[in-house]
């Protein structure tokens, strides 16, 4: 498993390289409404890319990680979405509602699996 500063590591780094690429083609994903919502999903993804490197940050640092974190990256996410186009700030939000509660579940059953290795000892 990936240590805390190398999964901050690299989702900083595919923040960055996301978020070049999404700005580079943002032409073309505002030519067409199926590639509008293909541009909210890659923002989306940033939500993810930046909500990870948020919390492997506050956790290296020592601080709760909180929904402060989750307010951070959806707003940049949803900022960048604005400068592709309207519809992706959007569809980003939708995309990420649907992620984060992805990740709080995966949260949930991994918590209860450590806890219950922990009582086993």
């Amino acid at each position: 498993m990936a240590g805390t500063g190398r999964s901050m590591l690299l989702s900083l780094l595919l923040f960055a390289v996301t978020l070049s690429l999404l700005e580079m083609y943002r032409g073309w994903f505002a030519a067409s409404e199926l590639k509008t919502i293909a541009g909210g999903f890659v923002s989306s993804l940033l939500f993810l890319l930046l909500l990870t490197f948020i919390g492997n940050y506050q956790e290296a640092s020592g601080v709760r990680t909180g929904w402060g974190a989750v307010v951070v990256a959806q707003l940049v996410a949803l900022i960048v979405a604005g400068t592709v186009h309207r519809v992706c700030i959007t569809t980003c939000f939708l995309f990420s509602a649907g992620i984060l509660y992805e990740v709080d579940k995966l949260s949930g059953m991994i918590l209860a699996r450590s806890e219950s290795k922990a009582r086993r000892y």
